[in-house]
C-alpha cells in the first residue's frame, strides 16, 4: 500500500502538534485477492533525519538534515483480516523496534527478517497501535464509523487498482505513478573509501525545470518538489526499496521527466558543501508511441560530467536513458564518451542503478493498440484496424479504461452516422467488452457497465446502428452462412439490448417521440429474422445458433 507518513519530533511528539493523540489512517481497496493471502503485515520503517552519526560529538561542525536508517517495526495482521481474532479500536497492540545495528543494515532486508520471524533483539522499544476492520468502500465506512474516518483520517489507498473502479465525476479517476528507489552500485573513486550516496529524485519538464510539489513521500504528509533518499554509510551496494508516489497533472505527462542526481554527503559540514552531484540518471514518463513508461523494474543508464551539465536538460534529454539489455557488459571500471561528445556527458558502467515504477492511472494506458482507439481522432486512416486490434488488448487494461473504451465506441458511430462503414466494427467491439464484464474475473464491472448505460451514455442515433447489425447477422445465419460473432452477440443480448432501449430512450427525448413507427418497424424486422432462424431446417451455423 501507499505509506502513511508520521513526522515525529525530538520531543517526542508529533511535529504537528493537532495530530497528538490523533494519528489516524485508514488502508483502502483490500479486495478479496489480498484478504486470502497467506499473511499479511503492518510494517513500520523509522528514519532518523539528523547528523550521519548520533555518537558523534559536536567537537566539529556536522552536516545536518541527513535521512539515515534507525529501525523498523513489523506486525502479523493476517488473523485480523481473516475475522479470526477480533478487531477494536479499544484493543492496543504493542510492536517492537528492531533498530539498525550495522552500517549495511539495509531497511528493506531487516523487514524481510521479522517477517520470517528471525528473533531480532528489539530492547524494549516500540510503539503501541489500535486496529479495526472495516468493511465496505470508504463512502460506507465513514457512514458506519464517523469516529474513527472523519475529516482529519488520512486514505492510503493500494498500490494498483481497487477490484471494481467506478466510471464518472464520481469515480476513481487516478493518475499516480509509483516510484521505487531499487538498488545501486557505486564504485568509491578516488575516495579511500566507499561513497556515503544519497539519491535526489525531481521531476522535471523539457526544459529541465523542477516541476513544484508534485512527489510524496505518503499520506499525511505534504508535497515536496524533490525527494532525497535514506543515506547508509560507507556501501559500495545500496539496497533502498523507497517507494514515493508523483502526481503529475495528466495533461503534462507527456513532456514530464524523472531525474536522479546522486551525491556523496560527509559527516563533517564543511566537507559536504564542497561535495558535487557525480552522476545523474533520468527516465521520460512517457514513450514515443503515446504509452506510459511499463509498469516493472528498469535500469537506467547513469552519467558523469561536469555537475551543471548533468542537470541541463538539452545536454541529455536525447541520450539513452534505459540500458539496454542486449547490450555486452563492460569491463568493470570503464566509461565512455556518449556519442555526439557535445553534450559532454560520459556514460559509466562502474556504477549501476535501478528503479521499478507502477502506473495507476484510468486515464493513460500503456497498450499501444487500446491509446490507437481513444486517440482515434487524431488518425482516422488506422481506426479499421484499431477497432480491430482492440480484441488484442488484455482484458484488465480494457476494464480499466471502460467509460473511455465506450465513449470512443460511440463517439465513432455518432461521427459516421451517414456511412455504415464502421458499425460491423464497432458492435464487434461492444459485443467483445460485454464479454469481459461478463467473465467471472470481472463481473463485479456488471454495476459499472449498469452505472455508463444509465449516468453517462449518449448516443442517440446508436439505436438505429446496433438493430440493424444485429438483424443482419441473425439473417447471415438463417442462410446458413459462417458468423462465429453471433454466438459471443447473443450472450450480450441483454447489455445490446439496455444500449438500443435508452439510446432510443434519449432520441424520444430530445426529438419529441419522433420516428417511432421507423423504431417499431426496426424490432419487428428483428424478431420476424430470429424467427426465419428458428425455423430454418439447415444444419452447420444455423443449427449451432438455434
Amino acid at each position: 500500500s501507499e505509506n502513511y507518513v508520521i513526522r515525529w519530533a525530538s520531543t517526542g511528539v508529533p511535529q504537528d502538534i493537532e495530530l497528538l493523540n490523533n494519528l489516524k489512517a485508514v488502508f483502502t481497496d483490500l479486495g478479496s485477492k489480498d484478504l486470502k493471502r497467506e499473511r499479511l503485515f503492518l510494517v513500520c520503517q523509522i528514519i532518523r533525519v539528523g547528523r550521519m552519526d548520533l555518537r558523534e560529538t559536536y567537537s566539529r561542525k556536522l552536516s545536518t538534515g541527513l535521512r539515515r536508517p534507525f529501525g523498523i517495526s513489523v506486525m502479523d495482521i493476517t488473523d485480523i483480516t481473516k475475522g479470526k481474532c477480533e478487531s477494536d479500536e479499544d484493543k492496543q497492540h504493542f510492536i517492537p523496534v528492531h533498530l539498525a545495528a550495522a552500517d549495511n543494515d539495509f531497511l528493506h532486508n531487516m523487514i524481510r527478517k521479522a517477517v520470517e520471524g528471525k528473533d531480532i533483539n528489539h530492547k524494549g522499544q516500540g510503539f503501541w497501535v489500535s486496529l479495526k476492520m472495516l468493511w465496505g468502500d470508504l463512502s460506507q465506512a465513514r457512514k458506519d464509523h464517523p469516529h474513527l474516518v472523519d475529516r482529519s483520517t488520512v486514505v492510503a489507498r493500494k498500490l494498483g487498482y481497487p477490484e471494481v473502479i467506478m466510471p464518472g465525476k464520481q469515480g476513481d479517476v487516478r493518475n499516480d505513478i509509483y516510484l521505487t528507489l531499487v538498488q545501486g552500485e557505486f564504485d568509491k573513486g578516488n575516495k579511500k573509501t566507499q561513497k556515503n550516496v544519497e539519491v535526489t529524485v525531481c521531476v522535471c519538464d523539457e526544459s529541465g525545470s523542477v516541476v513544484q510539489n508534485v512527489i510524496y513521500h505518503g499520506v499525511g504528509d505534504k508535497p515536496v518538489s524533490e525527494y532525497r533518499s535514506v543515506v547508509y554509510y560507507q556501501q559500495r551496494h545500496q539496497r533502498w526499496m523507497e517507494t514515493v508516489k508523483i502526481a503529475v497533472p495528466i495533461e503534462d505527462v507527456h513532456k514530464t521527466h524523472l531525474r536522479f542526481t546522486f551525491r556523496h554527503r560527509s559527516s563533517s559540514d564543511s566537507k559536504d558543501k564542497s561535495e558535487r552531484i557525480f552522476s545523474m540518471a533520468f527516465v521520460k514518463l512517457m514513450r514515443p508511441d503515446g504509452t506510459t513508461l511499463r509498469d516493472g523494474e528498469h535500469d537506467l543508464v547513469l552519467y558523469k560530467g561536469d555537475s551543471r551539465k548533468l542537470e541541463d536538460a538539452d545536454a541529455y534529454l536525447t541520450l539513452p536513458s534505459v540500458r539496454n539489455l542486449s547490450e555486452p557488459k563492460l569491463l568493470s571500471g570503464s566509461s565512455f564518451r556518449v556519442s555526439g561528445g557535445a553534450s559532454g556527458l560520459t556514460m559509466s558502467s562502474r556504477d549501476s542503478f535501478q528503479i521499478s515504477t507502477l502506473i495507476c492511472s484510468t486515464k493513460l494506458t500503456q497498450n499501444v493498440n487500446l491509446l490507437g482507439l481513444l486517440k482515434w481522432r487524431s488518425k482516422p486512416s488506422l481506426l479499421s484496424r484499431n477497432l480491430q486490434k482492440l480484441m488484442n488488448v488484455d482484458g484488465g487494461e480494457v476494464i480499466k479504461f471502460l467509460q473511455d473504451t465506450l465513449d470512443a465506441l460511440f463517439s465513432i458511430m455518432m461521427e459516421n452516422s451517414d456511412t455504415d462503414v464502421y458499425d460491423t466494427l464497432v458492435f464487434d467491439a461492444l459485443v467483445f467488452i460485454v464479454g469481459l464484464v461478463a467473465d467471472r474475473k470481472f463481473q463485479h464491472f456488471n454495476a459499472v457497465l449498469e452505472a455508463y448505460i444509465r449516468q453517462h451514455f449518449s448516443a442517440t442515433l446508436a439505436y438505429k446502428k446496433l438493430i440493424s447489425v444485429l438483424t443482419q447477422y441473425v439473417d447471415h445465419v438463417s442462410r446458413g452462412e459462417p458468423c462465429e460473432l453471433l454466438m459471443r452477440t447473443f450472450k450480450a443480448l441483454e447489455y445490446i439490448f439496455k444500449f438500443i432501449v435508452r439510446s432510443r430512450h434519449l432520441f424520444a427525448q430530445l426529438y419529441e417521440g419522433k420516428e417511432t413507427a421507423e423504431f417499431q418497424c426496426s424490432l419487428r424486422q428483428f424478431f420476424l429474422s430470429l424467427n426465419q432462424l428458428m425455423k430454418s431446417p439447415l444444419e452447420g451455423p444455423t443449427l449451432l445458433s438455434q
